[in-house]
């Protein structure tokens, strides 16, 4: 009972294996069709339905990343072929992924990773001509981005070093500025030192003149001054006629005999 129960289970789950790689094979076959008419979201959808049904589908997970690529989502596409390098697939298959993972990265312009790509491809297909032809020209991409590089790097250059002149000639002229505010200071310091030294010059002229010059007197208090004078001189006048009078008065006449 147990056999047979273990059997029917076991034809069972066959059964259910057939017919999900049958729906997995209708769904990709779907999806070829919409690619090749040009519907690549279309085409899309049928290829994830069809990995929903097998995760490990080589046709189905190979044919997304070309849905993806004719999208322009090279990002989803580089991921899907990068998953499929490392899946277990022929030599032919995986040439072909590699060949694929070559194309997406040219579309990235990463050259370089795309040169590594398309000489894997090579080593599993040899006489895969495409192959050959893409390694030669990502090889001259890979050159000219190369010495794009090169060059602007020269003009980084060439621009750094004229900000250094620059800079130098701008800390150059404002050292200048500062040495000629420095000197000019100090010729105002010395001004000003000058000026100082003859406003006391001046100070002392002034005064030496001061004491020099008579002093400047009013005509009105000349006058009272010329006044007191006549009154002195007339006082003066009248003591002496008094003192006069008075020695004639107490003097003896003698007589010559």
């Amino acid at each position: 009972m147990r056999l047979k129960t273990a059997f029917i289970l076991f034809v069972s789950t066959v059964g259910i294996l057939s017919l999900n790689a049958q729906n997995e094979k209708g769904m990709v076959r779907k999806g070829n069709n919409e690619y090749e008419n040009g519907n690549y979201s279309e085409a899309e959808v049928q290829y994830r339905k069809a990995l929903t049904e097998n995760p490990n589908s080589y046709k189905g997970k190979f044919n997304l990343g070309d849905a993806m690529y004719e999208q322009e989502n090279y990002e989803e596409s580089g991921k899907i072929y990068s998953e499929l390098t490392e899946a277990n697939l022929t030599p032919n298959q995986k040439g072909k992924v590699f060949y694929n993972q070559g194309n997406t990265l040219m579309k990235g312009q990463k050259y370089g990773e795309a040169v590594d790509a398309f000489k894997k491809s090579l080593r599993l297909n040899p006489d895969d001509f495409d192959a050959k032809y893409n390694l030669e020209y990502a090889r001259k991409k890979l050159g000219e981005q190369q010495q794009q590089n090169k060059d602007q790097n020269k003009d980084k250059d060439k621009d750094k070093d004229k900000q250094d002149q620059d800079k130098d000639q701008k800390d150059k002229q404002d050292q200048n500025k500062d040495d000629q505010e420095k000197e000019q200071d100090k010729k105002d310091q010395e001004q000003d030192k000058q000026d100082q030294n003859k406003d006391q010059n001046e100070d002392k002229s002034d005064q030496k003149q001061d004491q020099q010059q008579p002093q400047q007197i009013s005509k009105q208090d000349a006058q009272r001054m010329l006044d007191a004078l006549k009154n002195d001189e007339k006082e003066t006048l009248q003591k002496l006629q008094k003192q006069k009078a008075k020695a004639a008065k107490g003097s003896k006449t003698e007589i010559d005999w």
